[in-house]
């Protein structure tokens, strides 16, 4: 949203909102949350297991199509976020949900792996539209004091989204994949009618600012990069929950329902402590040292995993992880939306979701490839070893790189 909401440290680029008008607009961003992430949770989790188990796909084949659309999702939102600050958020919201419920439905139909590449593509697409937008859109119509209360509550409902949306993807699984694909798109159709109808349309200015000057803005914030390099070592642990940690989890159990059930757990976690834990934690820590805790907690309980021989194990490993990621969600985003600068958030929103797009993409691929090795030579230990050096290294680079950086005001 290209213009100024009524709080200090908006962007600024059309008329003020009263604040009846901001908290509507705040209000629609949370149903389009619950949509958006109910509609990628009831089916993103299932992908692998459908192709691996269900098609007799190889697991680096999976997650080749998985690292493809994280990473051209967040490798072109910044293109998502450039246009958002040129055309407007809502325009280019409106048109990534509905290139997202495309690339889903499309999904329904794919049998092999051209087809699995191309509906990625599609999908990916549509993220990288609205992702950033929507980002932007939050950091806008909020305030250095309101933002991490609404992020908090907006990762509860992402959180109850969450739980709701694995439980309903294995219930549809039971009569066919298809059905799984046609109803998570169709969360993200109805959430082209949600954008439309419940977010603030701007006045765009008679004379844009060109797509460089915000390019300009953000390489002149070392700060910001800093957070995002770092922040690729995180995303690389953290996509693991979408791969391996499914297909751990299908082999433990001996059903898909053991991957609802994780899913489930976390989820729970995340509904249970999102708001209150954070706010607790917000009393007593800036948003710097609860992000580095938070990152560690989620790299240990993830290396821990290769001690755990039993489907229970797992479970105490990634309600462990879970718990990391509670703390660790509001927070990075709190700490990106206060180092962006207002005069171009859709680009500064866009450039951080580099660091999903690169180490959210190497993740997946290095996490099937691993997967694969860790079967073929038998030390099933191997991949969660990796994983928590690599989120260690994460948790080690934000502290050195954060110490001392007080919650942004």
């Amino acid at each position: 949203m290209n213009a100024a909401a009524a709080p200090a440290g908006s962007a600024a680029a059309g008329p003020l909102l009263d604040e009846a008008a901001r908290k509507r607009a705040l209000n629609g961003l949370l149903v389009y949350t619950f949509f958006m992430v109910a509609g990628f949770a009831m089916l993103m989790p299932l992908v692998a297991v459908h192709y691996v188990d269900g098609l007799g796909m190889a697991a680096a084949a999976v997650g080749l199509a998985l690292a493809l659309r994280q990473l051209l999702q967040q490798g072109l939102a910044l293109l998502g976020g450039m246009l958002s600050d040129r055309y407007g958020a809502r325009r280019m919201i409106c048109l990534g949900v509905l290139l997202r419920a495309a690339g889903f439905a499309s999904l329904a139909f794919a049998v092999d792996l051209p087809l699995l590449l191309l509906a990625m593509a599609l999908s990916a697409l549509g993220g990288a539209m609205f992702e950033a937008p929507y980002q932007a859109s939050i950091a806008a119509l909020t305030d250095a004091q309101s933002r991490p209360r609404y992020y908090a509550i907006s990762n509860w409902v992402s959180g109850v989204a969450t739980t709701l949306g694995p439980l309903l993807g294995v219930a549809l699984l039971r009569f066919d994949f298809r059905i799984v694909c046609l109803a998570a798109a169709a969360c993200f159709a109805l959430n082209f009618v949600i954008a439309l109808r419940l977010l603030p349309k701007f006045e765009m200015p008679p004379q844009p600012p060109p797509l460089r000057h915000g390019l300009g803005l953000v390489r002149a914030n070392r700060g910001f990069l800093t957070l995002v390099g770092w922040l690729m070592l995180y995303w690389f642990l953290a996509v693991q929950i979408n791969l391996s940690f499914p297909l751990l989890a299908q082999k433990l159990a001996g059903s898909a329902d053991g991957v609802g059930a994780m899913f489930a757990l976390s989820a729970g976690i995340t509904v249970a402590l999102q708001y209150g834990l954070v706010r607790w934690l917000e009393r007593r820590l800036s948003a710097a040292p609860v992000l580095v805790l938070g990152v560690a907690l989620m790299a240990l309980s993830t290396g821990a995993i290769a001690f755990a021989g039993s489907y229970a194990g797992l479970l105490a490993c990634v309600a462990g992880y879970a718990l990391g990621a509670v703390m660790t969600r509001p927070t990075q985003q709190t700490l990106i939306a206060g180092l962006a600068d207002a005069r171009a958030l859709g680009t500064f929103l866009g450039v951080s979701s580099l660091s999903l797009a690169v180490g959210g993409g190497l993740g997946n691929i290095a996490g099937g490839w691993l997967m694969d090795v860790a079967a073929a030579t038998q030390r099933p230990w191997l991949p969660w070893a990796v994983f928590c050096a690599v989120g260690l290294s994460s948790a080690l680079g934000l502290h050195l790189a954060l110490r001392g950086r007080a919650a942004p005001s």
